[in-house]
This record gives structure tokens, sequence and C-alpha cells, in this order.
């Protein structure tokens, strides 16, 4: 249970803590906005892009083994990120840290559900794990915020160090090895057809504002992008053992719940990506204070979150996910009314509601996700959930990271880009607040509630 849940709190630690340093990393790396969309993309794209092929490797070459690499290159990649003499060196430590997630994340919690084989157990067990590791959300910012401060930007991706050898060493006394026998083939041309489509896409997005969106260039990312990705589909559609079955998006069900979960990691990830910049470069407060005023944000989803799956059970996914995307588009547009010298009594509440809103929405659509696809295949459709929302982190980042460099090169400051990223981000919110009221139900027009134990209990639980 400690090494399970330290695992998972170290990568939960890492996806926030790096936003409280991209200021100073900003300064000291001379880089612009698109250095630092890299540093936390590249990251995000090999964590969607290998999160259900990490479940399988766990699977089929055995959960412990799996961890523990997972952990070591983990740990590997943060000494180098540390030690980066560039921004390139860098983003490769970023890269091989997402490898080291998308392994290590899965396989925790596959390593819990063998050692707790008793349902009610397991459940209890799971519930734990998302809680503790939750905490690393809420930790980030403020930790980012010190240790920025103190000693500047490596020192965040120091920190995991010492976590990683204490799993390294706890793992390598107590986890048992287990594995399924029956697990399905790793689908490789799938997994690189992912990578290379979503990445050459990222490429232009987060490139065309500096190279012009009409070069050479960008446009063939933009159709080498298209072409991938298609082939992909084509790919999955044949192949016995996809790492993406497409027959689960026969599932109106199933379908809007991912579509509306690529729009909460595109809004949630987009827009935190510039809540620590809009505080240090907008409103002029020091990098361990914009630490402590974005704590709004993920406090609030780490106290909501666990209620969200006891509400969307009495309410039903479609009332819930609709109200939460609702609030947390309005919170964002909110944020784009938000100026240098709007006082911070009137910013934190804003924050505060994108994140209550959010976090009514991630629990009750990765059931939805698993109530469509049916008990047997609950782990799988979690981990769908989970990837989608991650390539909607990908494309938030790059594409409201565009929106800012137009406004730029259109003559005006980087905190009215601010505003248009913020307005944009709210919209697209809004719209999938209309997607979900319309049509996340099934077939049959009968909201389908959340009940825990109800299904696949294991998938239910890790999803809150």
């Amino acid at each position: 249970m400690a090494v399970a849940c330290l695992g998972q709190f170290m990568v939960l630690l890492d996806s926030t803590i790096v936003g409280a340093a991209l200021p100073d990393m900003r300064e000291r790396l001379h880089t612009g906005l698109s250095g630092l969309q890299w540093i936390v993309d590249s990251y995000v794209l090999l964590v969607a892009m290998l999160l259900l092929s990490g479940g399988v490797f766990a699977d089929r070459f055995g959960r412990r083994r799996v961890f523990l690499a997972g952990v070591a290159v983990f740990t590997a990649a943060s000494v180098l990120c540390s030690v980066a003499p560039s921004l390139g060196w860098l983003i490769a430590g970023r890269v091989l840290q997402g490898v080291g997630a998308a392994a290590l994340s899965p396989a925790s919690l596959a390593l819990l559900a063998t050692a707790y084989p008793v349902p009610q157990e397991r459940v209890r067990a799971i519930g734990l794990w998302a809680g503790f590791s939750g905490i690393g959300l809420a930790a980030g910012p403020l930790a980012g915020g010190i240790l920025v401060d103190a000693f500047s930007w490596p020192a965040i991706f120091l920190v995991n160090v010492p976590i990683g050898a204490v799993l390294l060493a706890a793992g390598l006394r107590v986890l048992g090895e287990s594995r399924n026998p029956g697990a399905p083939a790793i689908d490789v041309p799938g997994t690189v057809l992912s990578v290379l489509g979503v990445g050459v896409l990222t490429y232009g997005l987060i490139e065309g504002g500096s190279r012009g969106w009409t070069s050479p260039l960008i446009l063939g990312s933009f159709v080498a992008g298209a072409v991938l990705l298609a082939v992909f589909v084509a790919v999955e559609a044949r192949t016995a053992a996809p790492m993406l079955p497409l027959r689960l998006f026969r599932q109106r069900l199933f379908t809007v719940s991912n579509t509306a979960m690529v729009v909460v990691g595109f809004a949630l990830m987009g827009s935190a990506f510039f809540f620590s910049q809009f505080f240090v470069y907008v409103q002029g407060s020091s990098i361990l204070r914009a630490g402590l005023q974005t704590l709004p944000s993920t406090l609030a989803m780490v106290v909501v979150s666990p209620f969200a799956g006891r509400l969307a059970a009495r309410y039903g996914f479609r009332i819930v996910v609709t109200v939460g995307l609702v609030l947390a588009g309005l919170g964002l547009l909110a944020m784009g009314f938000a100026h240098a010298h709007t006082p911070y009594a009137n910013v934190w509440w804003r924050l505060a509601v994108v994140g209550v809103g959010f976090a009514l929405t991630m629990s009750p659509l990765t059931g939805a996700a698993i109530q469509a696809a049916g008990p047997r295949e609950g782990g799988l459709a979690s981990g769908v959930s989970s990837t989608t929302r991650q390539i909607g982190a990908v494309l938030g980042v790059a594409v409201l990271g565009a929106v800012v460099r137009a406004r730029e090169s259109g003559g005006a400051s980087f905190g009215s880009g601010l505003d248009s990223a913020f307005l944009t981000a709210g919209a697209v919110t809004l719209v999938g607040a209309v997607l979900t009221g319309l049509w996340l139900r099934p077939q049959s027009h009968q909201d389908i509630t959340f009940r825990p134990g109800q299904g696949d209990r294991e998938g239910s639980v890790a999803s809150r």
C-alpha cells in the first residue's frame, strides 16, 4: 500500500510542481513560450500515448518488474532534467519522465488490485491510493514555489530522487511479482502511430506561431499528423488486440464521455499552464507567492473530487458533469476578465470555481465510460478515459499557447493574450457542457447512475 501510494504521489506531484517553475525556467533557460510548452507537452504526450500500453506491459511481463522499471526510469530522468544544460536536454529528460510515469502509474494500481483480492478490501485500498496520491496535486504548486524561490528550477526535479530511491529499496523488499498469463499482445504499430500522429500535430500547433502558420513545415506537419492518425484508426480497426478498441465508441455514452474528457483535459491543463505565469508576469508576484496563489484550484479539486462519485450516484452522470463543466467554464471566463490590478481577493474564487467544476467532471465521466463498456472491460474503459484526458491536455497547452502568441504577434500584451486564452478555454468548456447536457446518456434515454459496487468496482473507485 505504502509503495504503491508513494509511487503515484511522485507522478502527480511532478504534474503540478512544474507549473510553478515555468517563469524561472523561462528566465534561466532564455526560452520563450514555445519552449515552455514543449517542457510540459513532451511529458504529457508520452504519458497519454503510452498509458494503455503500460498497463498491458505490467500484466504481461510482471507488475512488480514494470513498476520498479518505471520508478528507475522516472528517477533517472529527473536527475537528467535537473542537470540539463539546455532546453533540448530538459525536453529529452521530460520525455523519459513520461515513459517512466506511463509504466509506473498503471502498474501501481495493478499491484494493489493483486495484493487485495477480497473485493471490499480492494475498494478501500484503491480509495486510499487515490486519496493519498491526490495530495501530490495540491502539494505541487506550494512545493514548487518554495523550491524555486530557494534553489531555482532544477530543485523541483531533484525532489524526486530521494522518493525514487526509497521506492526502489522498499519495492525490492516488499513487492511480490504477479502477471496475467492471458494478457493481450502489445500493440506496437498502434502505439508508434499514436505517438507520431499526436506528436506531429502538437509540433505544428506549438511551432506555428513562431514559424508562420502557412510555412511549408507547419502545413506539412498538420497533413502528416492527419495522415498518421488516419492510418492509426485503420490499423486499430484491423488489429486483433488493439490498444484502443474502436468498437467501444459505438456506444454513445462511451463516445460522449470520452469527448467530454478531452474537453476537460484541454481546458484544465491548458489554463493551468498559464496560472502561475499570470501571477508572475501580469500581477508581478514572486514565484513563491504565485505558487501559493494558484492553490485554490488544486485544493478545490482535492476536496471536492471524493464527493463527485456520490453525487453522480444520486443525480446521474449527465446532471453532475454538465453542472461541473458550466462552473468550470464560467470560472475560466471570469479569469479572462482578471487584469494586472485585480486584487487577489477578487481572483482566488475564480480559481476555486474552476477547480470545483472540473472536480465534478472527471470521476463521473470515467464512471460513464465504465458503465458503457460493461464490467468485463471496466479497466480498459478507465484507461481509455485517462488517455483521452491526457490527449486533451496535450492539445490544450499547444492550442492556448498558440492563442497567446497570435495575440502578441498582433501587438497585444502578454496579459491580453492570457485573457484570450482563458476566454477560449472557458468557451470550449461551455460547449462541452452543451454536449454532455444533450447526449451524456445511453441510447435508452434513461440516465444510468454511478453506483459504487455496480459493475467494475475497482475502476469506479480508482477513477475517483
